[in-house]
């Protein structure tokens, strides 16, 4: 199904510029047969879409991974709040001639996270195979996700196995952004925990699982094998949510392994609200998305 949004100076808030007109691409599946938890919408320029049996490269590709804990959410729910935020992201990539493309995954407890990060790679297979004819560069193409999807994006360029299982590797990733993610270091995760809540943690991290699914422990092991530039960003100033620790403990790591990584840490929101407003003209997190995709991509 395809969907035609018109903007006039709307969607980014904007008094005297017009936005390219959105294109949504709905319910691609990126597996057969096709399943509702592993499809993809592609949000383009409209027109974008080439002609039957021809392709053509073109800007660069965000691949968005909704977060909800592991356990819920989906593509079509960007962010929180009133229509117009959930298109944010989209039109503040389409408008700079790329393409933003929104996944689905399965959840637990149906499937266990390490499947779950292997739906990511499946769907990103299928865009690098597929991206030529949304007008998107297959050979730009960047993760990002926020809350349990930055966890993902980021699980799945830095452990390499992920992607090999498609056919690909970790340079065909040019960047990975993640948003606001708390597990980078599951150990961490784990402690820092409510009593109460461990034991729903430990559903989705259960024992004996902590180094397969932390990031930073990967990150190590993959010196030299392709990991892509990274742009953290989280909350400056609600250190009970934990996300600053995590994505501090991820950008060193990072770095010492010599990967360009860049920690921007906004002050004055939530944890919805980073979200929500990724794509607003004059946020910081804007800016930092806009110019990573940017400088990455060579756009």
């Amino acid at each position: 199904m395809k969907t035609i949004i018109g903007f006039f100076c709307l969607a980014l808030g904007t008094a005297s510029s017009f936005a390219v007109e959105m294109v949504i691409h709905r319910d691609l599946p990126y597996t057969e047969p096709k399943n509702e938890r592993q499809c993809l919408d592609m949000y383009t320029g409209a027109g974008a879409k080439a002609e039957e049996g021809k392709s053509k490269r073109g800007g660069p590709v965000v691949v968005w991974i909704h977060g909800g804990g592991w356990r819920q959410g989906d593509k079509s729910q960007l962010a929180v709040g009133t229509p117009e935020q959930h298109l944010r992201k989209p039109q503040a990539i389409v408008d700079r001639g790329g393409v933003f493309v929104a996944i689905n995954y399965r959840f637990v407890p149906n499937v266990d996270l390490k499947t779950m990060t292997g739906d990511v790679a499946k769907a990103i297979g299928w865009v690098k195979r597929h991206a030529p004819e949304y007008s998107g560069d297959p050979e730009k193409i960047m993760a990002m996700g926020h809350s349990a999807g930055a966890q993902l994006a980021a699980l799945v360029c830095t452990d390499e196995r992920y992607l090999q299982a498609e056919g690909l590797t970790l340079r065909d990733i040019k960047g990975c952004m993640p948003v606001d993610g708390g597990s980078f270091y599951v150990p961490l995760q784990v402690e820092a925990s409510d009593p109460k809540k461990t034991a729903a943690v430990r559903k989705v991290f259960p024992e004996g699982s902590e180094r397969e699914l932390s990031s930073v422990l990967h990150i190590g092991p993959n010196k030299g094998k392709g990991i892509p530039p990274f742009l953290v960003l989280c909350l400056a100033d609600r250190l009970e949510s934990n996300t600053k620790i995590q994505s501090e403990i991820l950008v060193h790591y990072l770095r010492q392994a010599g990967v360009p990584a860049k920690l921007v840490a906004v002050a004055g929101k939530t944890h919805p609200t980073i979200n929500a407003d990724l794509g607003l003209p004059g946020e910081e997190v804007t800016r930092a998305m806009v110019g990573m995709v940017e400088e990455v991509t060579g756009k």
